[in-house]
């Protein structure tokens, strides 16, 4: 099956490669943002960040919390704030289920990328994930370590 003509890939814009290595990612789900259509223009750009961003409940809903996207350039007074919090577009049951498990199991809700998908909406790769203490981290560097040598090795023999 070929992919119809008005259906884009998806496009990474932002992503946040030192969650892995921090936290220990339990279940991940996707979910949409309540933007302005300047922010829309802004993530196009690909200047956005997400690093150290995370998500909070208040009042039944959820939140992006200290997600960076700049300015639009072309926006003038119609431009939006750039750490302003964000609305995250899930299900009630959803929601209900991802601040379960942060009550109940101390768990964080970390944003792992932020993406257009195929019919050009911006959506939020939101994980559940477990805050890696220092022995973690150094176990995790090890393995990589190791897993980079091995592969020297094996290129090296054959």
């Amino acid at each position: 099956m070929a992919a119809e003509k008005n259906e884009r890939p998806i496009k990474v814009v932002a992503e946040n490669r030192k969650a892995r290595f921090n936290y220990a990612i339990e279940d991940t789900i996707e979910a949409g943002l309540a933007l302005t259509g300047t922010e829309v223009k802004s993530i196009r750009s690909g200047k956005s960040t997400i690093a150290e961003s995370y998500a909070d409940s208040k009042d039944g809903e959820l939140w992006l919390i200290n997600a960076n996207i700049p300015e639009y350039l072309q926006g003038n007074r119609f431009n939006h704030e750039p750490k302003r919090p964000r609305k995250l577009l899930l299900h009630k049951r959803q929601i209900n289920k991802l601040m379960g498990a942060v009550d109940r199991e101390g768990m964080t809700l970390i944003p792992l990328k932020l993406y257009f998908n195929e019919r050009g909406r911006a959506k939020l790769l939101l994980a559940i994930a477990k805050g890696k203490k220092l022995h973690d981290k150094r176990e995790t560097t090890k393995k990589r370590d190791w897993s980079r040598e091995k592969g020297r090795l094996l290129r090296a023999r054959g």
